[in-house]
């Protein structure tokens, strides 16, 4: 698998690339957005993009924006911005995780093994296939979601993940963290809003195709539940 590593610090690219490397991948450098786009471009087959936000030419927030116009390649967000803002804003835009820097190079490994095991469609639970809930058809080996109408909503890995979990255990409620650990197979301590974020864009795209259904619930306090209907 390919690694693409954008960051305008060399110096991180290389310690990057040395992890990357030791776990097996193959790794890719860029240093700017516009070089991270050009490369996504020419080569299909990278598997994940290791992004930092503050680069010239091309910020990684938009490099984000337009790689999830048509693509939903994982993103881990690696950046010295800190605050939650900061942190909900990359997942808003389409990133599927976020760590800070100064980072443990074994920490980011972890986060990338974990996504990659996500898009490789690690549904690890003996659920049926297909499962109808309400105006959502889910097919688990395809990993795609569609409508009563047939239409197909775009989802990350991790999107799939959450509503795969929560329709396969209908009127059961999920804390936040039994999401992140189920879903992003780790453990933190600072998964509450990491997942309240990935839940709310995940019913964003639920409600724009579906024309407003509401198919995950708020339960206050404890979690997220799917109604069984």
């Amino acid at each position: 698998m390919k690694i693409l590593i954008v960051d305008d610090d060399k110096e991180i690219v290389q310690l990057l690339e040395i992890y990357v490397k030791n776990e097996g991948y193959e790794a890719m450098a860029a240093y700017d957005g516009k070089e991270a786009m050009t490369k996504l471009n020419t080569n299909p087959d990278i598997a994940l993009i290791i992004l930092d936000i503050m680069m010239p030419e091309i910020d990684g927030i938009e490099v984000v924006k337009q790689v999830r116009k048509d693509s939903q390649i994982p993103i881990l967000i690696l950046s010295a911005k800190t605050t939650d803002m900061d942190k909900i804003q990359g997942l808003i835009t389409g990133a599927d995780d976020y760590v800070t820097k100064p980072f443990n190079p074994l920490e980011v490994m972890a986060r990338v093994k974990s996504l990659l095991r996500r898009s490789q469609h690690d549904v690890t639970n003996d659920q049926p296939d297909v499962l109808d809930i309400g105006p959502l058809t889910i097919n688990k080996d395809s990993h795609e979601v569609k409508t009563i109408k047939g239409d197909l909503i775009q989802l990350t890995a991790l999107e799939f993940g959450i509503l795969y979990l929560l329709a396969s255990h209908p009127n059961r409620v999920f804390s936040a963290d039994d999401i992140f650990e189920r879903v992003w197979q780790q453990e933190s301590i600072v998964s509450a809003k990491t997942v309240m974020v990935h839940v709310s864009h995940l019913r964003d795209k639920i409600e724009e195709a579906t024309g407003g259904e509401k198919v995950i619930e708020t339960v206050w306090g404890v979690g997220y539940k799917i109604e069984s209907h």
